[in-house]
């Protein structure tokens, strides 16, 4: 299992390597601080990123699941994390702004880049 911690724009080799988990689907999954702009993605279960992410010093309530496909360039609102009875009553993400933000920053670190 290869969990990166990204401030920044990711690497291809980062990218391939977070790929390692689900081979197959060619799928990410990942983690994103939305108030420190940080992401964690590389796992078999958006669990471990969490962690890794709150080991950091990131705050529950800012850390929301998804699932990104590099191929097709496209990100999925849905994790168990994202189960919260006062911000979110399913493991998709219900508010538009929060699901913006997570959008904004995968891309801005996941985007375009090729593994």
């Amino acid at each position: 299992m290869n969990i990166h911690i990204l401030r920044y724009k990711a690497t291809s080799l980062q990218i391939q390597e977070m790929l390692t988990a689900f081979p197959d689907m060619r799928m990410i999954k990942i983690v994103v601080d939305i108030e420190n702009e940080i992401l964690a993605g590389g796992s078999g279960m958006h669990y471990e990123c969490e962690q890794l992410l709150l080991g950091e010093g990131s705050a529950q309530e800012n850390l929301w699941g998804a699932n990104w496909f590099p191929d097709e360039q496209s990100i999925e609102f849905e994790s168990l994390i994202n189960i919260r009875p006062r911000q979110n009553r399913s493991i998709i993400i219900q508010d538009e702004n929060i699901c913006n933000e997570v959008e904004r920053i995968t891309r801005s670190f996941l985007g375009d880049v090729n593994p």
